[in-house]
């Protein structure tokens, strides 16, 4: 969590700049004293330590102190075990399987709910009103874009997934006001990305940024009514083996999109719909004859 506003300090406003600095300086005090006395240390007015904590992804001050307390004091450590040339089977399979428990475990202390709320909020808007949902993504994160569609197929939300540059221009360009464009990537400075996120902002399309805070994707248009940014940042080494943690923090986010979204449509009709394709799947399958 920590680490995630130190990224963000740059894109904030000189008042917030100084409520972060208070924050870095002393987290633990920072999450037991009361407004008044954070302003008066900080020297801004009250409405600006909440407004930090909104410009930061969470819903208040109450919400951000009570992540800050339990990222301070019951926080999961990410240990990041790097992993060797020299490594045995036996080695690789525990450094990986921690690294990625690890990471998910930090990310569940460091992620910022009022934010998930939000794009759960777009998202639902988008399929009751029947507007277009598109999640872009290249290379993995290409694969993760793939992936959300197929989970979105299954709650029978219509929803496309587009890698190719060319295309996500085009798709882009097609958005209208209320349309959702899901833009995942884990470098943030993808050209083609980037330019996706300019026209879709420009066609009034709402954002959802799955990408690390302190990205060129993550800043471009920041705090616009119309984006959200569900950050996930991890200590990964992708120049050595392909970045695979976060690629499944990212699959994990688009999990909590999904289970969210799930519930906000209701299980009256999709309950029914999902054990209908199940049994249909399972009348697919070769039956052992044992």
């Amino acid at each position: 969590m920590l680490e995630r506003i130190r990224a963000a300090v740059p894109a904030l406003s000189p008042a917030e700049q100084r409520v972060a600095r208070l924050l870095l300086e002393d987290a633990r005090a920072f999450a037991e004293l009361p407004v008044a006395e954070l302003a008066e240390r900080a020297n801004v007015s009250k409405p600006t330590v909440v407004r930090f904590c909104r410009s930061v992804g969470y819903g208040g001050l109450a919400d951000f102190k009570r992540r800050l307390a339990g990222s301070v004091n019951e926080g999961v450590p990410f240990v990041h075990r790097a992993v060797d040339a020299g490594d045995r089977p036996g080695e690789l399979l525990v450094k990986v399987v921690d690294n990625a428990i690890g990471a998910m475990l930090a990310y569940r202390n460091q992620a910022a709910p009022h934010a998930f709320e939000r794009a759960i909020d777009a998202l639902e808007h988008a399929c009751r009103a029947h507007r277009r949902i598109e999640f872009y993504g290249v290379g993995n994160s290409g694969i993760v874009a793939q992936d959300a569609q197929h989970k979105f197929f299954r709650l029978g939300v219509t929803a496309t997934a587009v890698s190719d540059g060319h295309v996500q221009v085009m798709s882009a360009t097609m958005l209208q006001p209320g349309d959702c464009a899901v833009i995942i990537s884990n470098s943030g400075r993808s050209r083609d990305l980037l330019d996706v996120a300019d026209i879709a902002r420009r066609r009034g399309a709402t954002l959802i940024l799955i990408t690390a805070s302190a990205t060129p994707l993550a800043q471009t248009g920041s705090n616009g009514a119309h984006q959200i940014l569900l950050s996930v940042d991890h200590p990964e080494d992708a120049d050595r083996y392909s970045p695979m943690v976060s690629r499944l923090l990212h699959l994990m986010v688009i999990d909590v999109l999904t289970t969210g979204l799930a519930l906000r449509l209701g299980g009256e009709t999709l309950q029914p719909m999902l054990q209908e394709i199940k049994k249909n799947l399972r009348n697919r399958r070769y039956v052992n004859g044992s």
